[in-house]
């Protein structure tokens, strides 16, 4: 990590977007006392997760990347054996597992063994263990990696859920973009440790334009930027990613980039318009495709 700052508001959903290697699993492993802070400070609901490590996991929870359960359990059973470790009462926990069962859909799995879940399921399971003690924040590490998109899908559903009937903080790592703007609120862009950009995803698009022109050049690429530049097409935001030009538009409507463009004598093999996504944002950031480098 180089030196990184943010603060993430009561309720707030909260994310890390970067591709692997980009200090989100190290950052939650700090916020979660798993990795110790070779400096710096962080503060978890007030308590600093160094200086009071066990204070500031009574108040969180977490969801690991990789799966941790014991497949011969049923999932009422890791439910209850985790509201036991964080001391619930009995009879809250009973009504919590089945609150958290019936909102997380496991209501009609949840007495078989886990080792009869699907990926999905388990990955349900896990984010139901995590609630059960009700903490005031929840990390969820790469939620959804691994599974099949139709499963993924269901797994966003029931997060954008949570996030409707729950006061509980989270705090989300991902490299999808889509899952980063269908449950953001804000999101701090990760790379080689450090955070590039940090807003709400539609403030994060609105920074280029209402539109971008991406053209493939058949020319020399610096040579075709200056002429962007000096038709006024281009600002200084413009970027290259080998020989493809994109071209965020501020003032210019689509029709009239691609007239000036055609006027200009500029010389493509492929050029269209389109809406900005944050695929945009992370590429003028860094240079490199989010998938890519995923």
């Amino acid at each position: 990590m180089r030196g990184i700052t943010f603060d993430v508001s009561p309720g707030e959903v909260f994310g890390l977007l970067g591709p692997n290697g980009a200090g989100k699993s190290t950052t939650v492993g700090m916020l979660t006392t798993t990795i110790k802070p070779s400096e710096g400070r962080a503060r978890l609901v007030g308590y600093d997760v160094a200086a009071a490590p066990r204070a500031a996991r009574a108040v969180s929870s977490v969801v690991f990347q990789e799966a941790v359960v014991d497949r011969a359990l049923s999932g009422r059973r890791h439910l209850g054996l985790h509201a036991e470790l964080w001391r619930v009462e009995r009879r809250e926990a009973e009504a919590r597992i089945e609150e958290l069962a019936s909102a997380l859909e496991l209501a009609d799995l949840i007495d078989r063994p886990v080792g009869s879940y699907s990926g999905g399921q388990r990955r349900r399971l896990e984010i139901a263990r995590a609630l059960v003690s009700n903490p005031r924040v929840l990390f969820l590490d790469e939620p959804t990696v691994g599974l099949d998109p139709r499963i993924r899908a269901e797994l966003l559903d029931v997060v954008g859920g949570l996030r409707d009937r729950s006061a509980t903080t989270i705090l989300l790592t991902t490299h999808y973009l889509d899952e980063a703007e269908r449950l953001c609120d804000r999101i701090a862009i990760m790379h080689r440790g450090e955070i590039v950009a940090l807003d709400s995803p539609r403030a994060l698009r609105a920074e280029l334009g209402r539109q971008i022109v991406e053209l493939r050049a058949r020319d020399d690429v610096e040579a075709s930027v200056a002429q962007l530049h000096a038709t006024g097409i281009a600002d200084g935001d413009a970027f290259t990613v080998g020989q493809t030009i994109y071209v965020p538009l501020h003032d210019h409507s689509g029709a009239d980039a691609l007239a000036l463009i055609e006027g200009a004598g500029i010389r493509t093999s492929g050029i269209t318009t389109r809406e900005p996504t944050l695929d945009d944002v992370y590429l003028r950031l860094t240079g490199g495709q989010l998938a890519e480098a995923a």
